[in-house]
């Protein structure tokens, strides 16, 4: 009997867990541009094109390799508006009772592939170096989960960057040698926009006239969507950036959005490139003399280190995970992360490079849009949503815990030993975005005191129960409680005020 073999859009490698499994001569792939995928978050329009951009130029691989694909378009008339509801049409269509999948990456459309009235088996993504109960094992009677000793482990298992069973240079970390502000005389190639073709123009015409109203800027449209072009950004990469990835991965630009940065992540999170190649890319440049071991570790570091922990910790923590509130945030999240004018400099900038590009670096993210959404007391599941929703590789599996747990800690600590919170000197030290802004980042108190430094202290305050006594922050409450006691009423007081005008919707 035929099965069906479901292919989701972040699927799209032909090592395929669940194409291995199947039969070419028998079975036939199911693919399909769904609204409900499309719409349970309002997603960026470059993300949206994108991935079925990718989709489509996936299936016809898969045609041109022999295989049989039933290919759905989100404007096919009989398109029945869900990855259940297509199943179900392809299986009466086809007569099959039986489906192969590879595990999904999010526990929603797990549940919803096992709730089909079919026979469903659920393959393993063995295309991460880490499977679900590996890091379950690790993580088993470990008081703390933290990403460097996984990664440690990681580094033994794949061999990268070892010497029999010592890090190369001596060290696993080369974190140190990583946090270099930029500067903006320093000339930096971008990554390559590749030419639309008659694929992708298609996409984008549908997407403009289904979802333009979205928030973000579909063209111009800079994203590679096939295997070819990711690797070609791949190539760019090591060739142009990667000597100078280690330094400056940190730093942050007004008009260099992408300085040493890959702007790989959508395409290793939807197959066009697999964590393991990518790695040893760039662990080849380093033994060619090509890049220094600090950038080579530290971009290692993020894709068999972070990215397989951050997976690990979804998995591990179960489907409420993306809901958790530990610190009991309750306040919506602002207009201006959806494009209202805001008069802070820095959360312009990396809202508007999200808005256009559908692309913010880490530390954007997390210590700007996320610091300040953290110190405000955002509640964490619409700040996850608005993460999911806005960028191009954003996926709940990778996404949830480095929002709900990294920026916003409301798993509790699952993720992160301690909130990562910041006043304005942090983004002043790593960014230009300071010097034009209507605040003024030395000014701690007063009509232009910088929001963060204000924010930073009713924060750590305000839960003060809860971190006290965290060995990491209570350097901050002796700072605090030092201060002249006016001081201390003044700069509560004034972030209580500029809390109200937040949520009274004024401009700030």
């Amino acid at each position: 009997m035929v099965n069906l073999v479901l292919v989701l859009g972040d699927q799209l490698s032909e090592g395929l867990h669940a194409l291995r499994q199947a039969d070419k001569a028998r079975d036939v792939v199911v693919m399909a541009e769904v609204g409900a995928e499309a719409t349970y978050v309002p997603h960026h329009p470059k993300k949206i094109a994108f991935i079925f951009a990718a989709m489509r130029k996936f299936a016809a691989h898969l045609q041109a390799q022999g295989w049989r694909v039933a290919y759905t378009r989100l404007d096919d008339p009989e398109n029945a508006g869900s990855l259940p509801g297509e199943v179900l049409r392809r299986a009466a269509e086809f007569g099959a009772g039986t489906v192969l999948a590879t595990q999904p990456g999010e526990w929603r459309l797990i549940a919803a592939l096992e709730g089909l009235p079919l026979a469903v088996t659920l393959l393993p993504d063995d295309r991460f170096l880490c499977a679900a109960p590996e890091f379950a094992a690790w993580a088993e009677g470990r008081k703390a989960l933290r990403m460097e000793y996984f990664y440690r482990e990681m580094r033994r298992k794949t061999g990268l960057l070892m010497a029999g069973d010592a890090p190369l240079g001596g060290q696993w970390n080369f974190d140190h040698d990583n946090r270099k502000p930029a500067k903006t005389d320093l000339f930096r190639v971008a990554p390559p926009a590749l030419p639309p073709d008659p694929v992708l123009e298609e996409v984008l015409a549908l997407v403009e006239a289904r979802f333009g109203q979205n928030f973000g800027q579909l063209r111009p449209f800079q994203f590679a969507t096939d295997r070819a072009g990711a690797l070609r950004v791949l190539d760019h990469f090591i060739t142009h950036a990667l000597p100078d990835f280690g330094a400056y991965q940190d730093a942050m630009l007004a008009d260099d959005p992408y300085l040493y940065h890959a702007v790989i992540g959508l395409y290793l999170n939807t197959g066009l490139l697999g964590p393991l190649e990518v790695c040893q890319r760039a662990e080849a440049a380093y033994h060619a003399g090509h890049a220094p071991l600090n950038s080579v570790e530290g971009f290692i570091r993020q894709i068999i280190g972070w990215r397989e922990f951050v997976r690990g910790v979804y998995f591990l923590e179960g489907p409420d995970y993306p809901q958790r509130n530990a610190l009991g945030h309750d306040r919506p999240l602002p207009g201006f992360y959806w494009g209202a004018p805001t008069r802070m400099n820095c959360l312009s900038h990396a809202i508007g490079q999200t808005r256009d590009l559908a692309y913010a670096h880490h530390i954007q993210r997390l210590m700007v849009t996320g610091n300040f959404a953290l110190l405000a007391g955002v509640n964490p599941t619409a700040v996850h949503e608005w993460y999911l929703a806005v960028y191009a590789d954003a996926f709940e599996w990778v996404e949830a815990p480095n929002t709900v747990g990294m920026s916003q800690f409301a798993d509790g600590g699952v993720v992160g030993s301690k909130p990562y919170v910041s006043s304005g000197a942090y983004i002043d030290r790593m960014s230009d975005y300071c010097g034009g802004c209507h605040y003024k980042v030395k000014d701690k108190t007063g009509a232009r005191a910088c929001p963060f430094n204000l924010l930073y202290w009713h924060f750590l305050i305000r839960h003060r129960d809860r971190f006290a006594g965290n060995p990491r922050m209570a350097q901050m409450y002796r700072t605090f409680d030092k201060m002249d006691a006016t001081r201390r009423e003044t700069v509560l007081a004034e972030a209580a005020d500029f809390l109200a005008r937040l949520d009274a919707g004024d401009v700030v």
